[in-house]
């Protein structure tokens, strides 16, 4: 898919990966760029340096994805590619209340549930259209906190989900798996969490947009920015066992 030309619309745009997404769309020559964000004010800011449209949206609401959708049409055509991008994380385990797993599920899997079921009938009728949903690394190798693994795993598997149904009938589908970014979000977890995730070589959010490019031109599934995710992943499918067990350490240290 080229972005030229195109309709865009990015969740979670006012800051990090989505921000970076939305310049780097309205670069590659968007026709419109829409920017999707609970921080309406940051989002607008965003807007403004792309010519773009800001939106102020909760993804975990279904009828608030619609209007984002409906707006966006009606400000410069059908939607080309909705990347579904915000996302939370909560830090904890089993011990987190249940309002908290509730919420993590709603902003990091429902939120692509809403999208698809507003703009899968569209981009069917069109007979095109792609959906670019971001998960994480995490969605893949479960790591640290358990509602963000494990909602993260949950999104991964519903856009396989819409690949393997709506994939021949016209729509492409991405799952942007990035490890550690340079984003509010990384910079919120601690000293020794953000070294254990990056190795000291996190990417920056500008780096993630160029890879989101080439993958979205090339159609691959699983956009990776980091190449060591493939790995890991791979080494996971090899053997599992070998692999929890690496993990346990990996989880110890961070405690």
């Amino acid at each position: 898919m080229e972005l030229n030309g195109k309709v865009v619309v990015v969740t979670g745009g006012a800051s990090g990966i989505g921000a970076a997404m939305a310049r780097r769309f309205a670069a590659e020559g968007a026709r419109g760029v829409v920017v999707a964000d609970r921080d309406i004010e940051a989002a607008s800011q965003v807007a403004k340096e792309i010519a773009g449209l800001a939106v102020q949206v909760d993804v975990s609401v279904a009828a608030d994805i619609e209007r984002v959708v409906d707006v966006a049409t009606a400000q410069y055509g059908p939607v080309d590619l909705f990347c579904s991008n915000a996302g939370i994380a909560i830090p904890g385990g089993i011990e987190l209340p249940d309002e908290v797993w509730n919420q993590t599920w709603d902003v990091n899997l429902m939120a692509h549930v809403h999208a698809a079921r507003t703009l899968v009938p569209r981009m069917l009728e069109r007979g095109s259209g792609y959906l670019l949903n971001t998960a994480s690394a995490a969605g893949l190798l479960s790591q640290f906190d358990a509602p963000y693994a494990v909602t993260k795993h949950a999104a991964v598997s519903f856009a396989e989900w819409l690949a393997i149904t709506y994939g021949a009938r016209g729509i492409g589908v991405s799952c942007l798996c990035p490890g550690a970014v340079d984003t509010p979000m990384f910079r919120s977890a601690s000293e020794v969490r953000q070294e254990l995730m990056s190795g000291g070589h996190e990417l920056t959010a500008d780096d993630v947009a160029q890879t989101v490019v080439d993958g979205l031109r090339d159609e691959r599934f699983l956009i990776l920015p980091h190449e060591e995710v493939l790995t890991y992943y791979q080494s996971k499918a090899e053997d599992i066992d070998r692999w929890l067990r690496g993990m346990q350490k990996l989880h110890a240290r961070a405690d």
